[in-house]
């Protein structure tokens, strides 16, 4: 599976009510990384998912919500022959300042339900995992009720850079 592509997944929840909010920055990097290369998405029937395949690269945004997010990930793994060690996982981070980004191998999950699923799948924990930090809530906001919060005018103007940003991260890897 050495020769297998990379498969770079963005987190997030599907329709039109989901669109722009912290918890789906996985979807906008994806997209960022689609555009670049002239990409477009079409339905993977078989895994539920969006993808776009580029030279050694697959791109994906799960139909299903993110909390379930591990079911596609691992039949795109099976399709594609994937091996976990060549899976990015683009996800949003509370734990991270807003804006700043991090890609790590294996971990843990950090409370995130998109990773703990994905975990649950793959039957490990040893895949890439690309933050993308949120923030924290303001006060006592829940923080569940925060990342599906959109983001704010002021933030908003800095989505495009934070989801460059992790675009260069995703480029970089050693894979490519």
């Amino acid at each position: 599976m050495k020769d297998s592509p990379l498969l770079v997944v963005g987190l997030g929840n599907p329709g039109p009510k989901y669109v722009g909010t912290r918890h789906n920055i996985g979807f906008e990097v994806v997209e960022e990384l689609a555009s670049r290369n002239f990409a477009q998405f079409s339905v993977h029937k078989k895994s539920n998912t969006e993808i776009a395949q580029l030279p050694g690269m697959i791109l994906a945004k799960p139909r299903s919500f993110m909390n379930l997010s591990g079911t596609p990930i691992r039949a795109l793994c099976d399709f594609f022959k994937i091996a976990p060690a060549n899976i990015i996982v683009v996800h949003d981070e509370l734990e991270l300042d807003f804006a700043q980004v991090k890609l790590r191998q294996g971990g843990g999950d950090h409370g995130h339900n998109g990773l703990k699923s994905t975990s649950q799948s793959l039957g490990t924990k040893d895949y890439w995992k690309l933050s993308v930090g949120i923030g924290r809530p303001p006060g006592r906001m829940d923080p569940a009720s925060f990342v599906l919060k959109p983001f704010s005018k002021q933030e908003l103007a800095d989505v495009p850079i934070m989801a460059a940003d992790a675009a260069d991260l995703v480029e970089k890897h050693p894979r490519n």
